[in-house]
């Protein structure tokens, strides 16, 4: 696989490079590697109209409290896995390059 979404089922929306873990041609669980949760921020506005479609978007580790990278996930707990759109994709990339924590995004 590739970098997606991962809705566990906690209602966890986790964003990660996913790869399947494969035995005896099954899959018995999934890697995600720098997996982090993904959370949308409320914007506030000062006015009753809301001055554009933004969306604030936070990448956070996933597992805050540990130096692996890379965390084995049983198949069971994900409900789904899908592609992320393009532009979380991108954000995602760099804020695991170093470059960005929390940003917005706009719906087109």
């Amino acid at each position: 696989m590739s970098v997606q979404l991962a809705l566990l089922k906690s209602g966890e929306t986790i964003i990660a490079d996913v790869k399947e873990l494969i035995s005896d041609d099954k899959i018995c669980g999934y890697l995600f590697k720098n997996p982090h949760k993904l959370s949308l921020t409320e914007s506030v506005y000062l006015t009753e109209q809301a001055e554009d479609d933004s969306i604030g978007v936070t990448f956070t580790p996933w597992i805050m409290f540990t130096n692996d990278t890379e965390i084995p996930v049983r198949p069971d707990w994900l409900v789904t896995v899908v592609e992320p759109a393009g532009e979380i994709k991108k954000l995602y990339e760099e804020k695991v390059n170093g470059t960005n924590s929390e940003v917005s995004f706009t719906e087109e």
